[in-house]
């Protein structure tokens, strides 16, 4: 058996004695290596790259949001947790007793349904925008020539923080958390990537640059527009039906109604060649299920289980989607001409006015189909401000109309007026 003093030669662990031959041999030190988390990207400006990373590999580079502004989770964390928690604090607002905070769970919920193919193909998060505090560890040649792939190394504990996109960041932490209680598996978070998009080494002043452009400069979607867009919604979809349903002449030839109504804009050009808004069809939709409640529900979101009591969705779309295309499909040359039907607000008291027929309305206000038609019977439509003046629109000094009004403003005032011809704004609308 041999002592350690007679392995090791004289110049200690370097150097190993060959207990055959007697020739040493020297064990040499390992060459720079640069170790971290590696990322395969592509450059896309001098400062930035984007690329697609593995859920556990985001959750290891950047610390929850959340743990960051929880106090006494904070004071037992790492130097590193808590340098980043302090430079997240410079570019970032708080989560905590606001509404980006309380939107985490349901985002969170929002992904899992995704995940989980409860959602199709319609779903979607935005790639997240992290910048990268200080230079990189390495950053390869191109992987394959002509392609821009690189592969981009972190050093461990880099303060690497979210400047857009942190309530979904919040949201992969949640999930990672407890995948369980979201009906996940860690196996199945692990297989997704998230995509991002990465600014490397820039100053706190750059990055709070970037934070305000993304969340100032664009132009934020207005609510009931974007209502109109969800097609998970239930009053969007029945929207949808409504258009279907009906045709219209329009010079001559009958035309699809869904051709004449944008989905896309807030409100119709006089150039364009729809007549209504989806939108403004969505509040038709909603008010003549709701009734006068539909319209503080205009911005809301529409489950189909928040149909009236005693009902579910069948019934009701049943009754809607015939009822709404016959009264298009009878006044027809009211929406082809563009006339004050058109108006969101108008449309949102004509709601009301159908909700009454509608066999889920209290007994007590009820109407028939032919009682309805005889109060439309006699409105006149035409854009005047001796007719809509005060009811759903305003005149100007060159008695111009503006329609500009809500649905919430103007609705309930344009069905009074549609429901008792005997009243002021009833006479007005009706011309006498």
């Amino acid at each position: 058996m041999l002592l350690p003093s007679e392995v090791l030669g004289p110049r200690g662990s370097e150097e190993l004695a060959d207990p055959v031959g007697g020739i040493a041999m020297r064990i040499t030190m390992p060459t720079a290596v640069v170790e971290g988390t590696q990322l395969t990207v592509m450059p896309f400006r001098a400062d930035a790259v984007i690329g697609t990373m593995s859920v556990p590999t985001l959750v290891q580079l950047v610390p929850s949001p959340r743990r960051e502004e929880d106090t006494k989770t904070l004071k037992a964390a790492s130097g590193a947790v808590r340098r980043h928690a302090e430079l997240r604090s410079l570019v970032q607002r708080a989560l905590k007793s606001t509404q980006k905070g309380k939107n985490v769970g349901s985002y969170a919920e929002y992904i899992a349904d995704g995940v989980k193919g409860e959602l199709g193909a319609g779903w979607s998060t935005p790639p997240i925008t992290f910048w990268h505090a200080g230079p990189l560890a390495a950053l390869s040649d191109e992987l394959l020539p002509g392609t821009g792939l690189r592969t981009l190394t972190i050093t461990p504990g880099t303060s690497v923080v979210a400047i857009d996109g942190e309530t979904q960041t919040t949201a992969w932490h949640e999930l990672y958390d407890d995948p369980e209680h979201f009906g996940l598996t860690y196996a199945e978070l692990a297989s997704i990537r998230v995509p991002f998009e990465m600014y490397v080494d820039l100053s706190v002043a750059d990055a709070r640059q970037i934070f305000y452009d993304r969340n100032v400069q664009g132009v934020a979607v207005a609510k009931n527009l974007a209502m109109s867009m969800d097609q998970r919604d239930f009053a969007t979809r029945l929207a949808h039906r409504v258009a279907d349903a009906v045709k219209v002449d329009v010079d001559g030839k009958l035309v699809p109604f869904t051709k004449l109504v944008n989905a896309s804009k807030r409100q119709v050009g006089k150039s364009d060649p729809e007549v209504i808004t989806l939108s403004a069809l969505r509040a038709l939709v909603i008010t003549a299920i709701y009734g006068r409640n539909g319209l503080s529900r205009s911005a809301e979101t529409v489950q189909e289980d928040e149909v009236p009591a005693g009902t579910d969705a069948g019934q009701v779309e049943g009754h809607v989607v015939p009822l709404l295309a016959r009264l298009i499909a009878e006044h027809s040359s009211h929406f082809v001409s563009r006339s004050a039907l058109t108006a969101p607000a108008v449309l949102a008291g004509l709601g009301i006015a159908v909700h009454h027929t509608t066999p889920w309305a209290n007994p007590a206000n009820a109407l028939s189909t032919d009682a309805l038609q005889r109060l439309l019977a006699d409105i006149r439509w035409e854009r005047e401000a001796r007719y809509w003046d005060g009811v759903a629109a305003k005149a100007g000094a060159t008695g111009r109309l503006n329609f500009s009004g809500g649905v919430k403003d103007s609705g309930g005032r344009v069905a009074d007026a549609m429901l008792y011809p005997g009243t002021e704004a009833g006479r007005r609308i009706r011309g006498q």
